[in-house]
């Protein structure tokens, strides 16, 4: 897959047919995006390309009620090369590329850059400063340059798929619905770094996830799921919470304990899957009684990875947007 960035960027020489978003997570309604823009390219021998933000917009224009993002970029990207995606023009959002118009944006942007032939949107599309940009208006655009506009329906089950309801259902821990909206369970990406060594002394060593400030995470607990390491996935009991035994007020961390693995995981970008909600954070009597729940909590995580492996192999895969 072609990756054009800022700085990079020449006019394509085919013709491309481009969605635009941010694909957040890339949930099953982006999928079902991506598979017309697809069919699309495929009829009109065009090139499939998709144009995306990094960072969203909304971190920009809003960054204290801007949404906590599902996905790192680098997750986005594997995730549309993995459904197919040809060519991604990713956008470095700033306050000069908010100021530029809606025609500025086309005539820049799908024409200048990516040789457009049809654009595919939702039905609530926008762009452009201010949002001035709506579908009528790219429909409008696109008669004067020579592209046609195709309007993708809302997908979902009943609810719309959506990424907010991706975050409403992690915040809340509900793991069986966020999986259903994605397509694929939640996988948080972080770089493994150092702790304490509080869980090692409990006879648990686990790997402190640092991720993004702005990365959406579940609902405090602990969680039975599983880390992929060059390639292969490991059983992995996750808590997410401040540590109540020891701490009134703890920063909240992501801790991994990786079932049946002894190596050294410090400075590695570790992509980890959260399967099923165990428990909430509790505090407990005694540190022994703590050791006896996460006892409990590695041998219960090691039976669910067990079953998924087992019932649904191709459940865990390593970039997102490979089940469609």
């Amino acid at each position: 897959m072609l990756i054009l960035r800022d700085g990079d960027v020449t006019r394509l020489s085919e013709p491309s047919v481009v969605a635009i978003g941010v694909f957040d997570g890339l949930h099953r309604g982006h999928q079902a995006v991506i598979a017309q823009l697809l069919e699309l390219s495929t009829r009109l021998h065009a090139k499939a390309a998709v144009v995306t933000f990094d960072p969203s917009p909304a971190m920009v224009l809003n960054p204290t009620r801007a949404p906590r993002l599902i996905a790192t970029i680098d997750q986005r990207l594997a995730g549309l090369a993995a459904l197919g995606v040809e060519v991604v023009r990713v956008l470095t959002f700033d306050r000069l590329l908010a100021q530029l118009s809606a025609r500025d944006f086309v005539d820049r942007v799908l024409v200048g850059e990516l040789n457009v032939r049809d654009v595919v949107v939702g039905e609530d599309f926008h762009f452009g400063h201010n949002r001035e940009g709506t579908v009528a208006l790219l429909k409008e655009i696109g008669a004067e340059k020579g592209f046609d506009v195709v309007q993708a329906p809302l997908y979902g089950d009943g609810t719309r798929w959506s990424s907010t309801s991706v975050r409403r259902a992690l915040d809340v821990g509900d793991l069986e619905r966020a999986t259903s909206v994605l397509g694929h369970p939640f996988t948080l990406r972080g770089v493994v770094g150092h702790g304490d060594d509080r869980g090692e002394s409990l006879g648990y060593p686990t790997a402190n996830l640092t991720v993004l400030p702005e990365q959406q995470l579940p609902m405090e607990g602990v969680y039975a799921g599983a880390t992929n390491l060059n390639g292969t996935w490991w059983p992995s009991a996750i808590s997410v919470g401040t540590r109540p035994q020891f701490y009134d007020e703890g920063e909240l961390l992501v801790e991994v304990f990786v079932l049946g693995f002894d190596g050294d995981l410090y400075g590695l970008t570790i992509d980890v899957v959260f399967l099923s909600r165990l428990r909430a954070q509790s505090r407990f009597g005694s540190v022994e009684e703590l050791t006896q729940q996460i006892g409990r909590d590695v041998a219960q995580t090691r039976e669910i990875f067990e079953n998924v492996s087992n019932d649904d192999p191709e459940l865990l895969r390593l970039n997102l947007g490979q089940r469609r």
